[in-house]
């Protein structure tokens, strides 16, 4: 609000308090100066009512109500009771048009007053007497002035049979002026409110005055300070302005002396801020240029910065997986699953949980690895690792791994070993439903590089607290049990149990000594020759290794065989065989012995890229004629990779060895594919031979195969061949090959050489005819 605006709020303030004093007390004055005028009007009218004791004597009721109503002229009467002496009421008129009222009583009226004294009572609608005045009949608008008055009489109302010229008589003489007697009272009811209302005719005008005193003083006052305080208001806003920054040219102020010495002073402050200004901005401008370039220069570092710790990150987190994780399956590593596995069991002894720990290791993964190269190796294991994790489900692995840390549900520890932990299983059969689960997933065929291919695990399961309760102690038993599977067959699964601890320590005695004995040149080559039934003469032999131990003896193949394949020497041992047959066929050669040819088998583990010029070098080395070298193959050597297989076998053909498939009938061979391979043999698998005379089946197949060998044109040879049944059987059938214990065991290279010399098994042969022939003749005779 302006200083003028105040200025005048005062002003009207003070005048329109004076104009309420001066309405009010003129209100007051008029309303104290009317009701008195009505008192005394109404006195002076009682008093005039000359016949009004008679009437009251007499209980003149026209002349009471015409005395009465003369009582209400003056307008603020309400209505008029006339009472007798004794309170009784005699009359009581009202004003026309008025709603009738009940009078108070004469008690309240009279009370403790004298009977010859006026009394005036100011009494509400609730007969409580409040005060007589301005405000009261204001504000209570039922509010009565009852006036009392007695009526007196020259005559004692007392005495009977007055006449009315009595009265009259009575009222002219003098002397009863002091023996006056009361004989009734006249009650008079003024309304304060008719009162009010009769004087605002007067009150109406004055208080008008005031309100137009008021309006023109405050309107001067205005005026007046308006012309004094507007050139002030300027320089205020000026002053405002420039405190604001918004007031940049000068302005003329009109006023007084002092009022434009202030204006010329502000004015000189503006043209000082507006150089200033200038200054400054420009001054804005430069620092702004300054900082934009700062900040650009701030922004590019620290982009680089986020770019530098965006690195770091990044390479950190490579480092950590690198570290934590197997690259070629994304699984957690040795190191990970070290670290994970030690803490789960500290929570599980702490916890009093079981935890089961499943080793798996792949069956023949070297031979896929070495027959089909390492590219299709690790595509496998990573399909392995898939389903690995694929068949192991949240319910098997959560529980308490700690808050988010890393998972090893399912990992790698190197090779071709996985592991998989269950934490917090309710019971050791819960293991062994999981890892039946993954027996199941893994043997369903998975395609390599377009070769179907079925990889089966050996499974080894150890459980903590029972089995160990470090990750040394459960590892190892984890791998003992792995082992034992692995020997029960493959595709197996079995749990850890403390008499495995005897089995592991010959199994890693017997790893120790395969390693030493190439070195110590244990190994032996025993033979079994093949015998043409026909003239008796051996037309081949089989080179069959045998293991020479300095303590134990002579290990069979079954015991070592299987664990050099584990252990990756097969290799070093075919070679070796392969070696010594064609060394030892140069010694027979020398000594004039004739052996057309030695069998050599093929493990599927060495059938590689190298085979082939290890054959090579072999025959090189020992003069050989490759003619006397026959190479037995199994059938899944033969069918892993056909189209590998038909090439690395015409490679085989042409160096001049020949080429026959062991254990035929046994595997999956198609005979497409078989018709494919350069073959010069096939071998009938003891399998069939031994079940020829109690399976019909197994007859019938053998049967098929002699025929289908003589539709490819490929020489035929039976093995495991131990009884003249079977003999007799095979021969009559067409295959006149034998090989087996009915004519020889394996035998060592010199226990061999009489059987070489021409006809000698033929003594044999001529005498199982004689006997079969007797036996028919006598079966005839039976007959018969």
């Amino acid at each position: 609000m302006t200083i003028a605006g105040k200025i005048s709020g005062l002003v009207f303030l003070i005048t329109a308090v004076l104009g309420v004093i001066a309405t009010g007390f003129t209100a007051v004055r008029e309303f104290h100066a009317e009701r008195e005028l009505v008192l005394d009007r109404t006195m002076a009218l009682v008093s005039s009512l000359s016949d009004l004791p008679a009437d009251v004597y007499f209980d003149n009721q026209r002349g009471l109500e015409k005395s009465l109503d003369g009582l209400l002229e003056p307008a603020p009467v309400s209505y008029v009771v006339l009472y007798d002496a004794s309170g009784d009421v005699l009359s009581l008129r009202s004003r026309p048009g008025a709603a009738p009222l009940e009078p108070p009583s004469f008690d309240t009226l009279r009370g403790s007053y004298g009977p010859t004294e006026i009394t005036q009572l100011f009494l509400d609608g609730m007969l409580e007497a409040p005060d007589l005045g301005l405000l009261s009949a204001a504000l209570n608008p039922d509010s009565i002035l009852h006036l009392t008055l007695p009526v007196f009489s020259a005559l004692n109302p007392l005495v009977e049979n007055y006449s009315l010229s009595d009265f009259g008589e009575a009222a002219i003489r003098t002397d009863t002026a002091a023996s006056l007697h009361v004989i009734g009272y006249l009650q008079v009811a003024v309304s304060p409110r008719a009162i009010l209302l009769g004087v605002m005719p007067v009150v109406g005008p004055t208080a008008a005055l005031s309100a137009l005193l008021v309006l023109l003083s405050t309107w001067l006052t205005l005026r007046v300070t308006r012309r004094i305080t507007g050139p002030l208001a300027r320089i205020a806003r000026m002053a405002d302005e420039i405190a604001s920054g918004r007031l940049e040219k000068t302005v003329q102020v009109e006023g007084s002396g002092e009022v434009r010495e202030i204006a010329n002073i502000l004015n000189g402050i503006i043209s000082g801020l507006t150089s200033y200004k200038t200054r400054m901005d420009v001054d804005h401008q430069l620092l702004s240029m300054k900082v934009e370039e700062r900040t650009s220069q701030l922004t590019l570092r620290n982009e680089e910065l986020n770019q530098a710790v965006l690195e770091v990150t990044e390479t950190k987190d490579r480092l950590r997986q690198m570290a934590y994780y197997d690259s070629l399956t994304a699984l957690p590593n040795r190191r990970l699953f070290t670290e994970q596995l030690d803490l789960l069991l500290r929570l599980s002894k702490r916890n009093g949980e079981m935890l089961a720990l499943l080793f798996l290791d792949l069956d023949n993964f070297k031979r896929i690895n070495d027959s089909l190269g390492h590219s299709a190796g690790d595509l496998l294991l990573r399909e392995v690792g898939n389903r690995l994790s694929g068949c192991v489900r949240d319910s098997d692995v959560v529980a308490h791994y700690v808050d988010t840390g890393p998972r090893i549900d399912v990992s790698r520890l190197g090779g071709d070993e996985f592991t998989v932990v269950l934490n917090q299983i309710d019971c050791p059969e819960s293991a062994g439903k999981v890892a039946q689960r993954l027996l199941a997933a893994l043997s369903q065929p998975m395609v390599i590089g377009g070769h179907e291919l079925v990889v089966t695990p050996s499974i080894g399961i150890a459980l903590a607290p029972r089995d160990a309760e470090n990750v040394d102690g459960l590892l190892k038993a984890a791998d003992t049990a792995m082992y034992h599977a692995k020997a029960a067959g493959k595709n197996h699964c079995l749990f850890y149990h403390s008499d495995m601890d005897a089995a592991g320590v010959d199994r890693l005695e017997l790893e120790a000594d395969l390693r030493r004995a190439l070195e110590r040149d244990e190994f032996r080559l025993h033979y079994q020759p093949q015998v043409d039934t026909r003239n008796g003469t051996v037309v081949g032999a089989e080179a069959l290794v045998r293991w020479e131990h300095p303590e134990k003896g002579m290990i069979p193949p079954f015991r070592f065989i299987p664990v050099m394949e584990e252990m990756g020497l097969i290799g070093a041992l075919g070679d070796w065989v392969l070696r010594e047959a064609c060394r030892q066929m140069k010694e027979f050669e020398a000594a004039g012995l004739a052996l057309p040819k030695v069998a050599v088998n093929v493990s599927a583990l060495q059938f590689n890229a190298n085979f082939i010029r290890n054959v090579k070098e072999i025959l090189e080395e020992t003069g050989l004629a490759p003619s006397m070298l026959e190479l037995e193959l199994t059938e899944g050597v033969v069918m892993d990779d056909g189209n590998a297989a038909v090439h690395a076998l015409a490679e085989l053909k042409e160096i001049g060895v020949s080429l026959s498939v062991d254990d035929f009938g046994t595997g999956y061979s198609s005979l497409s594919y078989l018709s494919r391979f350069p073959l010069d043999e096939l071998k009938i698998d003891r399998s069939f031979v031994i079940e020829l005379d109690k399976s019909e089946n197994d007859a019938s197949l053998v049967v098929a195969i002699i025929a289908m060998a003589r539709s490819m044109k490929l020489r035929l040879v039976a093995e495991g061949v131990e009884t003249r049944e079977q003999y007799h059987f095979l021969t009559e059938n067409g295959a006149y090959v034998i090989q087996g214990y009915l004519f020889s065991k394996p035998v060592s290279a010199k226990e061999l050489r009489p059987l070489l010399a021409p006809w000698h098994f033929m003594e044999q042969i001529q005498d199982m005819a004689k006997e079969l022939a007797q036996e028919q003749r006598r079966g005839l005779s039976a007959a018969s």
